[in-house]
């Protein structure tokens, strides 16, 4: 029987040995596929899964309960998707290619899809950075093919998420968004993120009711300066011209 070269060998790159190279993978792997891509700038958008498209909601039984909560969260898939298209239609039109910016979110479903949707209805590129899991085992339809990157961990995912991010959009969402959210928050407030980053926390009555900010800076947990780390806004008109105002101003 002939032996099998190491890196031919999946029990051996499958095993907890091999770890460290499954790793290095997660990196070098999109690395070079951004850079054939020219993909150098992201704006990010996190949010909830579990939002609905119009479409989805009106097949809904509009006396249900579970109709009456979808119908807040789509409110916010229409504004995720609305905003991503300005968004995309305004980085099309900027002067020089190292200034583009692309539209990229988790890959799956709700303002996830609503954010690649809406960069692809202004015909422009769209990412994906996506994470294995067992009820979603392919991405949106609305993601380019040449720039949907699947990952086993969760920790490489985060970094290229914040690595090629120039501004981050935070939709409602749950336990996910708001581990997304508050590492970016962390990584800026201790020094380790340290480029301009523009961060829309969208949805005024669902950020206000989820987390009391004002409590951290009463107990002194945070510095009211922090609370400048982001900017709240239920308009869309606001983010984008939040966003595009920073990013112009660099």
């Amino acid at each position: 029987m002939k032996t099998e070269k190491a890196y031919k060998n999946l029990d051996f790159l499958n095993s907890k040995d091999a770890r460290t190279l499954r790793i290095l993978a997660e990196y070098l792997h999109p690395k070079i596929q951004l850079e054939e891509e020219k993909v150098k700038n992201t704006i990010v958008i996190f949010g909830s899964a579990r939002a609905p498209s119009p479409e989805e909601l009106s097949s809904k039984d509009s006396l249900s309960e579970g109709r009456s909560k979808s119908s807040k969260l789509a409110e916010y898939y229409d504004a995720t998707r609305m905003l991503s298209k300005r968004l995309t239609e305004w980085s099309k039109n900027l002067n020089h290619e190292e200034q583009k910016y692309v539209i990229c979110s988790g890959g799956g479903p709700g303002i996830m899809i609503a954010a690649n949707r809406g960069a692809r209805e202004a015909e422009g590129k769209t990412a994906s950075f996506r994470i294995s899991l067992p009820f979603e085992d392919a991405p949106n339809p609305y993601v380019n093919a040449e720039l949907d990157f699947e990952f086993h961990y969760f920790f490489t995912r985060k970094f290229w998420f914040s690595y090629l991010a120039k501004a981050l959009v935070i939709m409602p969402g749950g336990f996910g968004t708001l581990d997304e959210f508050f590492e970016i928050l962390t990584l800026i407030q201790t020094g380790k993120i340290k480029k301009n980053l523009p961060i829309i926390l969208f949805g005024k009555e669902y950020w206000n009711k989820l987390i009391n900010f004002e409590t951290l800076v009463e107990f002194g947990t945070i510095d009211r300066k922090d609370l400048d780390l982001f900017f709240l806004t239920d308009s869309v008109d606001e983010a984008y011209d939040y966003i595009t105002s920073s990013l112009n101003s660099k």
